[in-house]
């Protein structure tokens, strides 16, 4: 069992439970266990998921950023929906991204599984902008994201990772669900 991989997972159970909450201490959380991914998914050649950890430790910092911007160092932060034609973009980024780094992984590199790799990496992605700018979204995306990641992670071998996404499927129904309750009340109270 990697030890890099046991503290990825401990990172991300605390990172992904503070962003059900809301709470902006999620990033700090986040922005280590990218890093410590990172090496996990290059060292199992799924080199889309590594590169996408580097985006994930830009946008983290960007999120944290434009949360705390939204007062969310004094308060859970206010989440929205999105409209039809932005959750339209969003699909069409998705399945664009998916489908163009699934052909050049498939082409260009050892990839083990380039077009699951791929959609995973560009769902991702879109997902974390939307969680970024708070949009309500980005659990739905989340949700689809754990189920695959299961299977991939279950056939490359690793299991406490696939575990965790497991435990971030049940965690992202609960965002949906709490960010769903929040935007169709306006909340965003004393964190």
């Amino acid at each position: 069992m990697n030890p890099l991989e046991i503290i990825a997972v401990v990172l991300g159970l605390a990172n992904v439970g503070l962003l059900v909450r809301r709470s902006i201490w999620n990033y700090p959380f986040g922005l280590a266990m990218v890093a410590l991914y990172f090496v996990i998914f290059a060292e199992a050649r799924l080199y889309g998921e590594a590169g996408l950890q580097v985006f994930f430790f830009v946008v983290q910092g960007w999120g944290w950023w434009l949360w705390a911007r939204a007062g969310g160092l004094a308060q859970m932060v206010a989440v929205e929906w999105m409209g039809w034609r932005a959750r339209m973009v969003a699909i069409t980024l998705v399945a664009g991204s998916s489908l163009s780094i699934g052909w050049a992984m498939a082409r260009y590199t050892d990839a083990a599984l380039p077009f699951a790799d791929a959609t995973i990496a560009g769902a991702s992605v879109v997902a974390q902008v939307l969680l970024a700018l708070r949009r309500v979204e980005n659990w739905g995306l989340w949700i689809a994201i754990d189920v695959l990641s299961v299977g991939v992670y279950v056939n490359r071998e690793l299991y406490l990772t696939a575990g965790l996404y497991v435990v971030f499927l049940v965690m992202a129904v609960a965002g949906l669900r709490e960010w769903a309750k929040a935007a169709r009340a306006g909340e965003a109270i004393a964190a």
